[in-house]
């Protein structure tokens, strides 16, 4: 019996239970789908939170006050506040010669009015160095000026979220709006950045920091100190040169009882990948069980099927069918329903992949789809061949007696 009479007796024994087969093949279908789907969330959601840190510059490291180690000195009591001295020391070509800016920065949450429109945001007080240090450039109007800061003019610049919920097609340029009270006139606008899913970039309001500070949060502790450094191949030496000044200036005495945290936007996007980058594996190794679980329906399927078809098998040998006619015959059986099922597996993947999901727009991995077809085809050889051999092993006379 030659390739094709073999293949074609396969593919008969396949249309033959039509159900069955499909059911089978519905196993790997959802098993092959659910690894390219999942795994291209995991993808886009390290794609998204990657963007949304890039966002403010890879070479930007921001000084947040307050203490984050849990193991705090206890022979410190008291903890400095973040103040504008600090953001100007660090400014200092000979201490910190690969920081370019360092920009003072406070935050009041308030909301914002214009002609009976409102919308809740936040208002961030600071000097014209934010907008380079937070790569914000400018879209229409002008940015903030030492002007503006130095005399507290109410003057304030909007992202293009804030700017759709209060003006939608209305030009915000040498408009009034109203933030926690306090009337501000629109100067300028930022360019759109786009929503990650997880943080809106646009979602922003800039003010003069000494606006801010005198009409909304008070002359506390800076929130932040945002810090430009020459590129981000010097990101960390710049790093160092911040905590070094820092710790100077504060009296600190070890790491674990600074009152400061520095973040390093380069070594942040690092972590955020590789910790991403574990939890999709792990969705992926999650989704693999049902291809596993597909494979053991491959082999109780073929296990019925050689049951039902044993006195054909008989025949079949008794005529001079060879064992490895059989064992392929049954082989390529098993292997059509996982190539099939894969294959289709597959087009649902692609075409579930082009919808947002949980705000998150899935990225296809190109070798999860390779690996996952490829996974299921190799199931259907693997599962499928204890089934085969075991109708090829079957003794015609035992076989011809099988009722």
């Amino acid at each position: 019996m030659n390739v094709i009479e073999t293949v074609r007796i396969g593919l008969q024994g396949i249309a033959a239970n039509k159900l069955r087969s499909g059911l089978t093949m519905l196993g790997i279908l959802i098993g092959v789908a659910s690894v390219i789907v999942l795994m291209a969330i995991g993808n886009g959601a390290s794609v998204a939170v990657t963007a949304s840190i890039e966002s403010l510059g890879t070479n930007t490291l921001t000084v947040r006050h307050g203490t984050f180690s849990g193991d705090r000195d206890s022979t410190r009591t008291q903890f400095k506040d973040l103040t504008v001295d600090d953001a100007v020391a660090l400014v200092d070509p000979i201490l910190a010669p690969d920081v370019v800016s360092a920009t003072p920065v406070v935050t009041a949450a308030t909301t914002c009015t214009f002609e009976g429109s409102s919308y809740s945001t936040s208002v961030t007080g600071t000097w014209p160095s934010y907008f380079d240090a937070s790569n914000s450039p400018i879209g229409t109007g002008t940015p903030l000026t030492a002007d503006d800061v130095l005399n507290s003019r109410r003057s304030i610049v909007l992202g293009q979220t804030v700017i759709g919920e209060l003006f939608g097609d209305v030009d915000p340029l040498e408009k009034t709006v109203t933030c926690g009270g306090v009337p501000f006139t629109v100067v300028g606008t930022i360019e759109e950045k786009g929503s990650s899913g997880f943080l809106d970039a646009d979602d922003v309001a800039v003010a003069p920091l000494s606006t801010v500070q005198s009409k909304l949060t008070g002359y506390g502790s800076l929130d932040s100190i945002l810090v430009q450094a020459s590129s981000s191949e010097t990101s960390t030496a710049a790093e160092s040169e911040v905590t070094s000044i820092l710790d100077q200036r504060h009296g600190t005495t070890s790491e674990a009882n600074r009152d400061y945290q520095v973040l390093n936007q380069a070594a942040l996007i690092s972590t955020v990948q590789d910790t991403i980058g574990i939890f999709t594996v792990l969705l992926g190794a999650v989704a693999a069980i049902s291809l596993l679980v597909g494979g053991i329906g491959i082999t109780n399927i073929m296990l019925v099927t050689v049951t039902e078809r044993t006195r054909e098998i008989g025949i079949r040998k008794a005529i001079g069918a060879r064992k490895s006619a059989i064992m392929t015959q049954f082989l390529i059986e098993a292997m059509v329903l996982s190539v099939i099922g894969g294959g289709i597996g597959v087009l649902l993947a692609l075409l579930a992949t082009r919808i947002t999901i949980a705000d998150v727009t899935p990225v296809i991995v190109p070798s999860s789809v390779i690996g996952a077809f490829v996974v299921s085809v190799s199931i259907g050889l693997f599962f499928g061949s204890y089934p085969a051999n075991r109708a090829a092993s079957l003794r015609p006379i035992e076989a011809l007696r099988h009722e």
